[in-house]
């Protein structure tokens, strides 16, 4: 909505209809602001505020909800979360009032869904309960943090399911090179694995990558976007976390091979997608090339994992390497902590050597 300014004093003042929780147009007008950006933050905090009555229903709290919160993430992060809404929250609780949910409503809903059981009988997994109680604390804690909610039932009725991380699978060099062997015969699956397991990027960055995110001169890689596929369309985001745009350093061979893939490509632009594909495409290939060379089968996502072991195991520290995947050096270590070498023995042999140094100085001197 816009913002107006007063001529005879030169401050800005806002004025606007506003629908209240019962559906009835009022008029608000609030003067005497001295910038045009003043104004409208004003303005935006009191419709947040004054949209939110308590006693309104939980769905209408909900669409506050959306509206505070949509802008801020990511869009496919967005996706997950509003189907998540849609159709394992709202279906129950829509109709009750906000301040009228209690921890034992809460709790009847877990309850329904940890009794859900699909077409062969087969129920939730205990991450995807923990994701949906998550998201519907989620929804009451933004209630309690802006808008003068006293608790949060979903906190108090307590947590469902459990988080339960995925096996971190890797393939060693040898697995890789044998798989890769298997990948020649298409040289677009050939090209995209190799920048997967030796840059150790992650999918969505594969597939955003474009010929303008290379300098074969300087060997380097930059990650500044994304790629999903949403609802049919092709969407380029930013990546996952701001840590995540960097620059890599290829190795000369991969740095020639790219270099070479990107000539072969017919007249493609500056801009263009240089791998357009689709996850599903990708993962089928790693199936068949798993299969061809008879290595195990890991996710694409694992390709990630195994440049990181072959990066511990050639020495390189948690900081370097979180710095070429885009992670935090603290994610680093606490990931992969079971495959960095034990430096206990070493540590204790090199206090032991400065200690004796120390002394030795010491009787040298009272000598």
């Amino acid at each position: 909505m816009p913002a107006y300014k007063d001529a005879e004093k030169g401050t800005w003042f806002v004025s606007f209809y506003y629908e209240n929780w019962k559906g009835v147009k009022q008029k608000k007008m609030k003067r005497g602001f001295p910038t045009k950006k003043e104004a409208l933050a004003w303005e935006r905090e009191f419709l947040m505020q004054k949209a939110a009555d308590l006693n309104m229903d939980f769905e209408k709290f909900v669409e506050i909800y959306i509206t505070d919160k949509k802008e801020r993430l990511r869009e496919n992060t967005w996706s997950t979360k509003e189907h998540i809404i849609r159709t394992k929250i709202l279906t129950y609780f829509k109709n009750k009032r906000l301040s009228d949910v209690q921890p034992k409503d809460v709790i009847a809903w877990q309850n329904e869904m940890l009794n859900y059981r699909d077409g062969n009988g087969k129920p939730y997994s205990p991450t995807y309960l923990k994701t949906l109680h998550n998201q519907l604390s989620a929804i009451f804690n933004h209630g309690v943090r802006y808008y003068g909610l006293k608790s949060n039932p979903a906190a108090i009725a307590g947590n469902m399911g459990s988080e339960k991380h995925k096996e971190m699978l890797f393939w060693t060099k040898e697995e890789y090179l044998k798989f890769a062997d298997a990948m020649m015969d298409k040289p677009r699956s050939f090209y995209a694995f190799e920048v997967l397991y030796w840059c150790g990027i992650r999918e969505g960055e594969l597939l955003a990558l474009t010929p303008a995110d290379f300098d074969f001169e300087k060997g380097t890689l930059s990650i500044t976007k994304s790629y999903q596929r949403l609802k049919g369309r092709d969407v380029i985001t930013d990546p996952k976390t701001p840590k995540s745009v960097r620059v890599i350093q290829m190795p000369q061979f991969l740095t020639e091979e790219i270099h070479d893939y990107v000539k072969s490509l017919y007249k493609i632009q500056p801009d263009q997608r240089m791998f357009d594909m689709t996850k599903h495409y990708l993962h089928h290939e790693m199936d068949r090339g798993a299969k061809e060379a008879g290595v195990k089968r890991i996710r694409i996502h694992d390709l990630r994992h195994s440049h990181v072991s072959l990066l511990i195991e050639m020495g390189f520290s948690a900081l370097a390497i979180a710095d070429r995947v885009g992670h935090e050096s603290i994610d680093i270590t606490y990931k992969y902590a079971h495959l960095f070498p034990s430096k206990q023995k070493e540590m204790a042999q090199r206090l032991d050597i400065e200690r004796t140094e120390e002394r030795k100085v010491g009787d040298g001197k009272s000598a």
